[in-house]
């Protein structure tokens, strides 16, 4: 079936009638607006809506505010105060200054909220009952019925295409731009194009200030300041944005970009493009319109999941994060493993932030932080957590207890000399101890506040080494469990640890990065 083959939507369309007679609007003894040349406006599923030949408003209006709302009928609203004698109403009227072509009857007609008004005169007028319409077709259908079982939302963003098309809707190009809550990337940007696919982007923070986004739809419907609309086969309209003069050379006719949120108030874009001589009907962007909180919807769904991901993932780790998602949510969840602990401190920390200006100590805690973060991770292991200014890693041993213990003393090394031997900032030291055994990992806590964690001797054993390496002046303190995977180190003997229960036989990494500064 060919796009020309597919018949007209039904359902959704918009009217504009002359009315007769005269009408008139009162506030209290207020006139508002008196006009013989008022039209009306029938829309589906809408009660109908009088417009007033702004010349005949009887009240003072104040200039546009900042309000404004976007139809892809109409265009863009902009709103206005009413001045009365005794009170100013807020954003009461609206207008369309560039009404698109589908609405250009109201050009230069005021309509009035319900609110503003207290009787309305319609004389002889009478309006039609409002217009049910009918949604069907094969996009709702698919909406209602298939569209939950695509896996991600790049399928959702190709199936939403083809299924537009299917439904007679000629979009050649679609984006969808998705805010997220990431500490790294603002969102997502899926486009598809009828010739090229898909293709998805994931901006940082900084596409805010990026020329190319400060200068695009994308940002006006973002940011709350309508939605854009505009017939590139219109040689009379500049080009509003720079994307509509490269689709335009790309043989492009019609471009919308409408807002679509989310239910925590987020403003994302959904925008479309057309390349069919007469671009988009009112019916094509009605069935959109009337489609898009459901199509938002899906998009919700699919970023609340990369969300919390991404949230476990930056506050509790991969593996932890993942087995969260996987259901292990309740107190008592967990397994019993065998891995190496890493516990991982500061040195010298509360003096350094005594002597330190704020903000150069956190910009050190920070590089810290992400120091032992990045040797652990490419080590495989996981950071559990960020303890004051120290730092709990695991490393689980699977069937291989020696290249877990590998992984942790190669992790410390990479960790000490990074941090003594800086090519571009404050050196700053540290202490680490290190202990391999039986823990406990999954979640702990109270009834209102887990942790996924680890517990058990080895984690005890591997912070009490550190505290050892401190008072002795080493920067890495083993256990004897670890000692095999050393090249060269000291023996400390039997070291009485603070609460653990029996001495433990200890060992210092040897060599000029492993010794402690004087």
């Amino acid at each position: 079936m060919t796009m020309h083959d597919v018949p007209q939507i039904p359902g959704y369309g918009i009217q504009i009638e002359r009315l007769k007679e005269r009408v008139a609007f009162w506030r209290g003894d207020v006139l508002l607006a008196e006009t013989n040349r008022a039209v009306a406006m029938y829309e589906t599923r809408q009660q109908p809506v009088i417009y007033i030949p702004k010349s005949d408003m009887r009240v003072e209006l104040s200039p546009p505010t900042e309000l404004q709302t976007f139809c892809p009928f109409r265009g863009t609203a902009t709103y206005f105060d009413l001045i009365l004698p005794d009170e100013r109403v807020p954003q009461a009227a609206w207008s369309y200054e560039e009404a698109l072509a589908e609405s250009r009857d109201i050009r230069g007609h005021i309509a009035l909220l319900p609110t503003t008004f207290d009787r309305m005169d319609l004389g002889e007028n009478r309006l039609r009952d409002v217009q049910s319409g009918n949604m069907v077709g094969p996009l709702v259908d698919w909406l209602m019925r298939e569209a939950s079982g695509e896996a991600t939302p790049e399928d959702f963003t190709v199936a939403l295409a083809e299924r537009m098309r299917s439904a007679g809707i000629p979009v050649s190009r679609l984006s969808v731009l998705v805010w997220s809550l990431h500490p790294q990337i603002a969102g997502k940007h899926f486009i598809w194009e009828q010739d090229d696919g898909l293709t998805t982007f994931a901006p940082t923070y900084e596409v805010h200030d990026n020329p190319a986004f400060q200068n695009s739809p994308l940002r006006h419907v973002s940011n709350g300041l309508g939605g854009v609309r505009q017939r590139l086969t219109d040689n009379v309209a500049p080009d509003r944005y720079p994307i509509m003069r490269d689709l335009r050379e790309k043989g492009a006719t019609d471009y919308v970009a409408m807002p679509m949120p989310f239910s925590d108030g987020r403003r994302n874009v959904l925008t479309l493009t057309s390349d069919a001589p007469d671009g988009f009907s009112t019916a094509h962007l009605g069935l959109i319109y009337e489609c898009a909180s459901v199509i938002g919807r899906y998009y919700e769904v699919f970023v609340q999941r990369e969300n919390a991901q991404a949230l476990l993932e930056t506050y509790v780790g991969k593996r932890s994060g993942a087995r969260v998602l996987g259901g292990e949510i309740r107190r008592g969840d967990g397994d019993e493993i065998d891995a190496a602990i890493m516990f991982c401190d500061l040195r010298g920390s509360t003096r350094l932030e005594e002597e330190m200006p704020r903000a150069a100590y956190l910009a050190l805690l920070n590089r810290f932080f992400e120091t032992v973060s990045n040797a652990v991770e490419t080590n495989d292991g996981e950071v559990l957590k960020f303890i004051g200014d120290a730092v709990l890693a695991v490393f689980p041993a699977g069937s291989d207890p020696a290249a877990a213990k590998r992984a942790a003393l190669q992790a410390s090394i990479e960790i000490v000399q990074t941090l003594t031997e800086p090519e571009d900032a404050q050196p700053c030291d540290c202490a680490i101890g290190l202990s391999y055994g039986r823990v406990t990992y999954g979640n702990i806590g109270s009834r209102e506040r887990l942790d996924f964690t680890v517990i058990g001797r080895a984690a005890n054993v591997a912070a009490r080494l550190g505290d050892a390496g401190k008072k002795l002046g080493h920067r890495i303190v083993v256990s004897e469990d670890i000692k095999p995977a050393c090249n060269s180190v000291v023996a400390l003997g039997d070291l009485s640890l603070h609460n653990v229960s029996r001495p433990v036989t200890s060992y210092a990494l040897t060599g000029p990065a492993c010794r402690a500064r004087a």
